[in-house]
Order: structure tokens, then sequence, then C-alpha cells
């Protein structure tokens, strides 16, 4: 797959394309069927497809300190498009003169005169251009003109007709995550929610309870669940190994920490991993945070949370 950032240099030769855009926070199961759809669509026209996105997300750009919490890294968003056979990522940085554009002008200067777009693939609740007044019909109207197809798909929900059901979005994901629900954030997502990170030097406290942990520096907007104890699988960048881990979330209240951290304790090695970029892969809750009379407490429930999460990661592994 290719990955471009912004559209000044574009390949010479550059054809016609299939397009898809949105955010895209999360690639959850929504996006990965409007993702599959542009790349038949593409397939049957003898196209590549290309996934246009943004950074910054738009929001903090709109209403500065709004960001919402990110599902996932500009990188893992990539990782996640490319393995659904994309042929180009395309990350369009977000502006105030980008946020500023007209429906009119979004779409000739960047859809037609930039990416020569054949068709263009969306949710059916996208907006687009200048305080998002171009919509879904607006598209259509300005593909009649232009000369592009467009498709709108139906948001993906729990329920084949979407009665009773969930939509998955990814404020809904983000809310799930939020309270702790890491198994219904899951279930939208199609895989465990991830959180990406560098591993810094802690206070060494757990390293004195007999129990070692990995201090986690996350991305500034991380999607970080609700304070609580975690069986989490626990990888390295640029391997596929993974690693059992019971991660602790949470300020530490049986030794007053203010300081909200996430921290994961390898049940099967205690190897420095200091400066090493990681990964934590959100398995199920094993319980609340809690505060403990004494650290002999505290230690004792550590041991029943580390049997819990093998059992946990047991179960899995075993399911695949």
């Amino acid at each position: 797959m290719r990955r471009w950032r912004g559209l000044e240099n574009l390949p010479g030769g550059w054809g016609r394309c299939v397009l898809t855009i949105g955010v895209f926070d999360g690639v959850h199961l929504g996006h990965q069927s409007l993702l599959r759809r542009a790349r038949e669509l593409a397939a049957e026209r003898g196209l590549p497809s290309v996934v246009l996105t943004f950074d910054p997300h738009p929001s903090e750009v709109v209403r500065p300190g709004s960001h919402p919490a990110q599902l996932t890294t500009l990188r893992r968003k990539a990782e996640l498009v490319e393995q659904l056979g994309i042929d180009v990522f395309c990350v369009l940085p977000f502006t105030p003169e980008l946020q500023h554009l007209s429906p009119e002008v979004f779409v000739h200067e960047l859809l037609v005169d930039k990416l020569h777009a054949a068709a263009v693939v969306v949710g059916a609740n996208f907006t687009f251009g200048h305080k998002a007044t171009g919509t879904v019909d607006t598209l259509r109207e300005l593909g009649g003109k232009f000369g592009f197809s467009v498709e709108a798909a139906e948001l993906l929900s729990s329920r084949p007709n979407g009665d009773a059901g969930v939509t998955f979005s990814s404020t809904y994901i983000r809310s799930c995550i939020d309270a702790g629900d890491i198994a219904a954030a899951a279930a939208a997502l199609g895989r465990p929610h991830r959180l990406d990170g560098i591993v810094v030097r802690g206070d060494g406290r757990g390293r004195e309870l007999g129990f070692p942990t990995a201090n986690l520096s996350l991305p500034r907007f991380a999607a970080v669940p609700a304070d609580g104890i975690y069986a989490c699988w626990f990888g390295r960048a640029g391997s596929t190994e993974r690693e059992r881990a019971a991660v602790s979330v949470g300020t530490n209240p049986t030794f007053s920490g203010k300081e909200r951290r996430v921290e994961a304790f390898l049940l099967d090695s205690n190897e420095d991993l200091y400066g090493q970029r990681v990964h934590l892969d959100f398995v199920a809750r094993v319980r609340d945070m809690e505060r403990f009379d004494s650290p002999e407490a505290l230690i004792e429930t550590m041991h029943e949370d580390t049997r819990r999460t093998a059992e946990i990661l047991a179960a899995d592994a075993a399911n695949g």
C-alpha cells in the first residue's frame, strides 16, 4: 500500500481512482464494510482504491480543545487499512483553510482536479465542506456535474435490520471504552481495543512488591479504558509475538497516587523494556480499581489478578 501525506506531490500520470473519505478512527466494523466496498468497486473498474483521511481530527480545528479520545493512532490506522487491501492511504492535513472550503470547492479542487475520482464511497451520514453543509445528496449532485458516481453505505449495526441494536460508530466505541466495557468495544471494532505507547521509567513500586511493571507513555489523546485491572495481550513494535499481561489503569489509590497510569505486568517475563515501543490489546476487565488497607492485601489480590488473567487469556487463545 502506498502512503501519501497531502496532495501536492501525487505521482506523475496519476489516473482515476475509487475514493472513500472519512476520519475512520478505530477502523471499526462499519468502516471495514465501507472500505471493502470501495475495494470491490475499484477491482470491478480496474482502478486503484484510495482512502482519504484527515490529521489532526477535524473537531480539533473546528472547535479547539474538543479533540475526541483517539481509538487508533495514524500509524495503526494505516496498518488496518492496508490489511483490508486498500491501495493508497492518503492523509490530508486538516487546516483552517481546508475547514473553510465550500462543498463545491472541496469536491472540485481535491476529488476531481487532484485525485481524479471516478467513484466515491461514503457512509450514509457523510458530511463535508464548510460547517458540514455538504451531504450525500450534495455529493451526488456534484458527482453528476463532474463525472463521478457516488455510493452511500448504510450504517452497520449489531442487528441486521438495525432495530433494537447498536449502530457501530467511533463515538459509541469511545463511550464503551470510557466505561471500561471493552467487550462491547471489541464487538464493534471486530478486534480488541489497542493502546500503543513507549515504556518509560516508573517509580519502581511494582518491582518492590514482586510485580515489576512496564509503565506506558501514551499518545496525547489515547482512548484509555476506565480505571481497573485488565487481561491484555502485550506486543512489541515490529514483532508478531504476543505475551500475557495483567494491566493496571488508574492512580494506584493504595499508595495515594495522583497520576493516572497504564502499567503492564508481564506474566512470563521480567525483562527491562525501557524505551521500547509496545502495545496492549485489551481482552477483558478483571476487576475495578480498589484501595487496599495494606501492601500485603494488595499483593494477595495481585496474585489473584494474575491467575484470572492467565485463565482469560488461555480461553481467548483457544477461541482464536
